[in-house]
């Protein structure tokens, strides 16, 4: 991480952890908003409008956070609207690098060679990790935001003059809703996983994989009733939420995180509804088996031999 601005050596992907052990995660840095207007959004500073072409996504196809912020642009048609790069799936002794893996990108926006350039380039006093993704305004060569919740409710709106295409993943009538499912998700499910694998004591990692299973068994029975989505016959944030843990649980979570009760092909409600996400148009761009397994064996406090399994088939 960065200190100061200053990289440190002793890079560790653990980022907190509490008197218990448990994996604590570290909050977002950089929370603008891009708006149809360039007016202020929910947080930060204003001067961002919405603009064909002035926008940049940083990712990496590993992380599911920033997956999500993918599928948002693949489903709400602005691949052409806003262009990416994608990082290298390994970890580096200084944390996301770019280019030298099949799929990854060079930095022809800014040159950089790692990603906590691009945060010293516009805070040089940078404290605290170089995450992805990253939303680079190109007009004004900064961050506008960087954490992957307000990139997809960016993504979901704010460019509706520009280009109003696929389906509203917050409609009103279901928001609190939402919001409420979310919260769940994240804390039970997407994060759970995180705090199972970088749990640093037994109690830690036993309570964690107790709330990943509940919430997977809370969830296929949610589809037990035939449902299509989370909530019905229209797919919404929540299910993009989900959709990027079930696609890594059977390839690194249950295997490197320890969460081995099953897999999620045992799940058959579960594992049928990730393959239905998986076969919407443009959502296969954002899956890349072989980056994600090749990023998660990359960290050597979990994997220190760097082997990649060469199973289980998606």
């Amino acid at each position: 991480m960065l200190v100061n601005g200053v990289w440190q050596e002793n890079w560790q992907p653990v980022q907190n952890k509490d008197e218990k052990g448990r994996f604590i995660r570290q909050t977002s840095s950089f929370r603008n908003w891009i708006t149809p207007d360039g007016s202020p959004g929910i947080t930060g500073e204003g001067g961002f409008k919405a603009e064909a072409g002035r926008y940049h996504l940083y990712v990496a196809y590993i992380c599911p956070w920033a997956s999500r912020t993918l599928m948002a642009r693949a489903l709400k048609g602005l691949e052409d609207i806003i262009s990416v790069s994608v990082v290298n799936p390994k970890l580096s002794e200084q944390g996301w690098q770019f280019g030298d893996f099949h799929g990854s990108d060079r930095d022809d926006l800014n040159g950089a060679t790692y990603m906590h350039e691009l945060y010293t380039q516009i805070a040089p006093d940078f404290t605290g990790r170089a995450t992805v993704p990253v939303l680079w305004d190109k007009k004004n060569k900064t961050i506008v935001n960087n954490e992957s919740a307000d990139i997809v409710r960016m993504f979901n709106t704010v460019f509706a003059d520009l280009k109003d295409t696929g389906p509203d993943l917050v409609p009103s009538e279901l928001a609190s809703e939402i919001d409420s499912l979310n919260a769940y998700i994240y804390s039970d499910l997407n994060n759970g996983v995180y705090q199972a694998g970088f749990a640093s004591t037994q109690e830690a990692y036993e309570e964690a994989f107790e709330k990943v299973f509940n919430a997977l068994d809370s969830l296929e029975e949610r589809l037990a009733d035939g449902r299509k989505f989370l909530f019905g016959d229209a797919l919404t944030e929540s299910d993009i939420r989900l959709f990027v843990t079930l696609i890594r649980f059977d390839v690194a979570y249950h295997g490197l995180f320890k969460c081995n009760r099953n897999m999620i092909r045992e799940m058959p409600k579960l594992h049928a509804y990730m393959h239905r996400i998986l076969a919407i148009e443009g959502i296969q761009r954002t899956v890349n088996i072989e980056h994600i397994k090749a990023g998660y064996y990359s960290i050597k406090a979990l994997n220190p031999t760097g082997i990649v399994p060469v199973g289980p088939a998606l």
